[in-house]
C-alpha cells in the first residue's frame, strides 16, 4: 500500500489515438488516466511497471514517452485539485466531499478521488451508469467485477440491491472502494480481493468494466454465474472489440439486448 505510482506522459497524441493507448495500457495494469489536448497522462503502480511491453506500445505508434515517480500524497493533492464533479444526466452526481452537494439528480456518491480507476470521468464508467438506470436492482443480488472505487456497488445500492459483491485483484483499489462505500454509508456491500468471482455461486446482475482481454478470459465464468433471465453488463471496450465480444457471447448462449457508445468506448447489456 506504500508504493509509488510512475506518472507516464504522452506528448502530441491525437484523441483517436489516445483511447486505444488507454485500452492497451489497461491491459498492462494502467489504473488511471488524464487526457487533454494532445496530451495523455498514464499511471500505474510502480511495481507493476514493465518498460519493454509500454515501449512496444508506444514504438508502434511512433510516440515518445517520458515517466517520473509520484509518490502517493503528491498523487492525491494533485487529483483533488483536478477533480470536478461528474453528472450522468439526472440520473446520479459523483463529486468529491469538497465539492457542493448535487442538485436536481436522483441519485449523488460522493468518493475519495485517488488512482483508483473509475471516477466517472471515463466514458466507460459513464456508460455503465447510463445502462444500470434501465435495469431493476430491487432486492437483486449484484457483483461488481473490477470494481475500483467502488462506485457501481455504490449505486447499485442506491438503486436497491439486496446484496453487492465489489471484487478487484488491487489492494489500492480494494482500499479506496472500502473508503468510499463508509463515506456514502452503504450497508450491503461486501468487498473482496480476488481476481476470481465466488465457484457456483449466481447472482441476478453482474457489472463487469473492465477490458476486453480479462472479459474473454472470465467470460464462461461470467456467464455461467447469473441466474436465469439475469443481467450482464460489460465496459472497457472500444466499438472495435465489439465483434469479438459478441461472437464469444453467442457460444455462451448470451442474448445480446443493447450496445450504447460513448467517444469510441461501448457498454453492452446482455441476459441469457
Amino acid at each position: 500500500m506504500n508504493n509509488n505510482y510512475l506518472e507516464i506522459k504522452i506528448d502530441h497524441v491525437s484523441n483517436e489515438v489516445a483511447e486505444i493507448i488507454i485500452a492497451q495500457l489497461s491491459d498492462l495494469g494502467f489504473s488511471g488516466f488524464e487526457e487533454s489536448e494532445n496530451m495523455l497522462l498514464a499511471f500505474i503502480d510502480e511495481t507493476a511497471f514493465n518498460e519493454n511491453e509500454v515501449a512496444e506500445i508506444f514504438t508502434s505508434k511512433q510516440l515518445n514517452f517520458s515517466k517520473k515517480v509520484l509518490a502517493q500524497r503528491n498523487w492525491n493533492d494533485e487529483w483533488e485539485k483536478n477533480f470536478d464533479p461528474v453528472t450522468v444526466d439526472d440520473f446520479v452526481t459523483i463529486r468529491a466531499h469538497f465539492h457542493e452537494t448535487a442538485k436536481n439528480v436522483a441519485h449523488e456518491i460522493i468518493i475519495t478521488p485517488k488512482m483508483s480507476f473509475g471516477t466517472g470521468h471515463h466514458a466507460t464508467t459513464y456508460l455503465m451508469m447510463q445502462q444500470m438506470r434501465t435495469l431493476n436492482f430491487e432486492d437483486k443480488s449484484v457483483v461488481d467485477f473490477g470494481t475500483g472505487t467502488g462506485v457501481l456497488a455504490i449505486l447499485a445500492e442506491k438503486l436497491g440491491a439486496s446484496a453487492i459483491q465489489a471484487i478487484d485483484n488491487d489492494d489500492w483499489s480494494i482500499a479506496n472502494a472500502q473508503e468510499n462505500i463508509e463515506r456514502n454509508s452503504c450497508k450491503r456491500i461486501s468487498v473482496r480481493l480476488s481476481g476470481m468471482l465466488e465457484f457456483n455461486k449466481k447472482f441476478d446482475l453482474i457489472l463487469a468494466n473492465i477490458n476486453k482481454n480479462v472479459i474473454l478470459e472470465h467470460f464462461k465464468v461470467l456467464a455461467n454465474s447469473i441466474v436465469q433471465n439475469g443481467q450482464l453488463l460489460l465496459s472497457g471496450l472500444l466499438q472495435e472489440d465489439e465483434a469479438d465480444i459478441l461472437f464469444a457471447a453467442s457460444a455462451l448462449h448470451l442474448k445480446h439486448k443493447e450496445t450504447i457508445a460513448r467517444q469510441k468506448w461501448i457498454c453492452i447489456h446482455f441476459t441469457n
